[in-house]
């Protein structure tokens, strides 16, 4: 391995510290640190392959790390686990040596190569090294669980037949109150995730109740209201539920499924190299459950490219129920803000009513509550529209974060 980039790094933060700079220095330190994982990971790997640990009277790698480097050793586990990625992904041990990206970067490249397969992730190498050294691991573990979804769309399917084999639900007494244990399938999972979302929302910016207070407190208020106006006799409305998907996907969706149910005993034709279907609030599902959707009543489907129907221009203010619907599935029922996962919310203009926006489906962004007060209070901007993407920025004009992709995906 090159030990070039570590040293640079180390050297860079080696002037940081004297720049006075408190900001840069620890953006230094924690490159140096970073790189410094990723050449205690090679070692650690080559002292597991030659078993010198056991000079030192260890029987195994994770005891000598324990008694030699007083470290927990599930830490040498997970750093030995991202040699593979270093060594089968050029690009990722270039910039883990350099300290752009971290240990924990390094791990969801190593789950890639478990569940995605290498010939995909070193042709989206690139791309995806550039996400890291931009965006906390989990941002990069969503865009591999995509590449994942796009490679193996047979998985998504597995999954959700595999989730309604392990439903079970329980509300046991205990003397202190009551515990509440389960597992629901996709759908009955995501309908009460809706119902918990609405009711749990904070009442306002001032709301200062936790994440917990406001769920019980919702469920209760909930539970009221039922039980004040009697039990239902039938299922009544059900929810609504977005589905988002490419008119190519759906096509070969019902093809597959229609062939696999007629002739079981056939191996099934491959799925288009497309964006599976997403199912808002919940992600991407497979042809069977989408299928099975589309078999359901109350389910809107929203394809991509007709979405200038719900254009209504200046003549509207407030966004009709289709147009909401939409932007809810246009940013799968998460805040547009970036680093904000809240699901509670409102639909505001980009382009403000009172300065001539238009209540076009482009020019529509959802926000939750409090990111929604502050772009009134004037602490937080938003500019652009869905097509090319919303950009936020803070009341100098900084950006936020980075560039969320809101907008629908284009056909070339």
């Amino acid at each position: 391995m090159n030990p070039k980039p570590t040293i640079d790094a180390m050297r860079t933060a080696a002037q940081a510290l004297s720049s006075g700079d408190v900001r840069e220095t620890l953006h230094a330190v924690q490159m140096a640190q970073d790189a410094l994982d990723a050449v205690k990971g090679v070692l650690l790997a080559e002292l597991q392959a030659s078993k010198d640990f056991e000079l030192d009277g260890a029987s195994t790698l994770n005891t000598w790390v324990r008694n030699q480097l007083h470290l927990k050793s599930g830490q040498a586990t997970v750093l030995v686990k991202g040699v593979a990625a270093l060594r089968d992904l050029p690009l990722v041990a270039e910039a883990a040596t350099s300290g752009l990206i971290s240990a924990a970067h390094v791990q969801v490249f190593v789950y890639g190569l478990a569940h995605v397969g290498l010939e995909p992730m070193l042709q989206h190498e690139e791309v995806l090294v550039a996400v890291a050294a931009e965006n906390e691991p989990g941002v990069l573990w969503e865009a591999v669980k995509h590449l994942k979804d796009l490679a193996h769309p047979e998985d998504l399917d597995e999954a959700w037949k595999g989730g309604m084999d392990k439903e079970d639900f329980a509300v046991d007494a205990l003397p202190d109150g009551f515990h509440v244990t389960g597992f629901l399938n996709t759908l009955t999972g995501l309908k009460l995730k809706k119902v918990m979302d609405s009711v749990s929302a904070p009442r306002d910016a001032d709301d200062t109740r936790t994440g917990a207070q406001r769920r019980v407190q919702g469920l209760d208020d909930l539970l009221d209201s039922i039980l004040g106006n009697g039990l239902p006799s039938d299922k009544g409305v059900r929810p609504h539920m977005s589905v988002f998907v490419d008119a190519e996907t759906l096509e070969a969706a019902a093809e597959r499924v229609e062939q696999e149910t007629e002739h079981p005993h056939l191996i099934p034709a491959p799925m288009p190299e497309s964006e599976p279907a997403t199912l808002a609030g919940h992600g991407a599902i497979g042809p069977h459950l989408l299928m099975f959707l589309f078999c359901l009543s109350g389910v809107t489907g929203f394809v991509r490219e007709q979405d200038q129907i719900l254009n209504v221009g200046h003549t509207r203010y407030e966004p009709n129920m289709k147009q909401r619907k939409a932007v809810l599935a246009r940013q799968r029922g998460v805040c547009a803000t970036p680093g904000c996962n809240h699901t509670h919310l409102e639909v505001h203009h980009s382009v403000w009513w009172s300065l001539g926006g238009r209540t076009d489906l482009d020019q529509l962004v959802g926000l939750c509550v409090r990111c929604h007060h502050l772009v009134h209070r004037g602490l937080l901007h938003v500019a652009g529209n869905a097509v090319d993407g919303f950009e936020f920025t803070n009341r100098h004009q900084r950006p936020v974060r980075r560039r969320r992709r809101t907008g629908y995906r284009r056909a070339a």
